[in-house]
């Protein structure tokens, strides 16, 4: 989180801004680690020019600051090549001659005429305090405050929390803005609930078009609730948040459990064909079924479960991804079997029954 300065209220007030927001965050139970680097009180030696005794001098002002950078830092004189590699000249002066800020004042500058006068004679030397640096974001001075969010709660809640306190704490004229990863998740907000709906209706488009029926298609994308659930209590055991890539998983999931449906409603499908009734067909495809689903979804199950056990660099990540598959496998395995069959039966009864009343009608 970035804080603006948009009312120029000085460095103070907004180091202040700060501290307070990161203080009022770390008593928060969903936030941890939240600090703000910024401090307006650091020691600082300033320099004082006498620009008008410079230009008496007929010392060209922009030869004192490039003395200053020359023997204080360094200047970049050119490049030569030696032992086939390129090396760079640089001039600087030695660090015993620029250790205390009074070295400063034996230093020489030329002027226009050729002569060699002491910085000694034309700036003086003082203490102060201030910022060590200053950073602008959206062209205001800013304040960067960092954290993340507390094990078992989501970055999202995170940044909703944080721009609460940012309302109550932050005094008027002192702004926040989003940066990094948290601007990205503030603008991709809402997205993963669009993309699993759009996951869902393109399944059941593709099914529909297969079938040519609306019964069977609907019969199928039932199950993904039943995943879902075994997602959401896998979350609930192991206290992982709802992030991105959770959300990552469960579309997965619907892919992965309509896979199952898919098995029992077509051969569901081919039984009623021969004559079957519908009760019987579902029980003929769900018993004929039962073990290819069992062994495919035992297989889906063991080959996510070393993302669940991951560890090391992104290990949240993959765990997030492995838990959700993995629990959600689970559940749409465990009930998918004896569910299908009951959405298959009620689907197509629903469907004849609105085929009889519009022969009616």
């Amino acid at each position: 989180m970035q804080l603006l300065d948009r009312g120029n209220l000085g460095f103070q007030a907004l180091e202040q801004a700060g501290t307070e927001l990161a203080l009022a965050a770390n008593r928060q139970l969903e936030l941890s680690s939240v600090v703000s680097t910024f401090r307006s009180t650091y020691p600082n030696v300033f320099l004082d020019i006498d620009r008008t005794r410079v230009l008496t001098m007929n010392i060209p002002l922009q030869s004192v600051f490039n003395t200053l950078q020359t023997y204080l830092g360094s200047t970049y004189v050119n490049d030569f090549n030696k032992f086939s590699r390129t090396w760079q000249v640089r001039a600087q002066a030695e660090s015993s001659f620029r250790r205390f800020p009074e070295d400063v004042s034996q230093l020489f500058v030329r002027s226009a005429d050729g002569k060699m006068i002491p910085l000694g004679t034309l700036m003086s030397v003082r203490y102060d305090v201030g910022p060590m640096r200053v950073d602008r974001y959206n062209l205001f001075p800013t304040v960067r405050v960092m954290g993340e969010n507390a094990p078992g709660y989501s970055s999202g809640q995170a940044i909703s929390l944080m721009e609460q306190l940012a309302r109550k704490v932050l005094p008027f004229g002192i702004s926040y803005d989003w940066t990094n990863m948290a601007f990205q998740e503030k603008r991709a907000a809402g997205s993963g609930a669009i993309v699993f709906v759009a996951a869902v209706i393109m399944v059941v488009l593709i099914l529909a078009g297969l079938y040519e029926s609306w019964a069977d298609p609907l019969a199928v994308i039932l199950v993904v609730p039943l995943a879902a659930l075994g997602a959401s209590v896998g979350l609930l055991i192991t206290g992982m948040d709802n992030n991105i890539y959770t959300q990552v998983g469960l579309v997965l999931l619907v892919g992965m459990s309509a896979k199952n449906a898919i098995l029992i409603v077509e051969f569901a499908r081919d039984a009623h064909a021969q004559g079957k009734g519908v009760l019987e067909a579902a029980i003929e495809g769900s018993r004929l079924r039962f073990r290819p689903i069992i062994m495919t979804s035992l297989a889906s199950i063991l080959g996510v479960f070393p993302l669940v056990i991951a560890s090391g660099a992104s290990s949240i990540s993959r765990q997030s991804v492995g838990i959700v598959v993995f629990a959600g496998m689970i559940g749409v395995t465990s009930l998918g079997v004896f569910f299908t069959p009951a959405f298959y039966v009620l689907m197509q009864k629903f469907s004849k029954g609105n085929r009889k009343e519009s022969r009616v009608g």
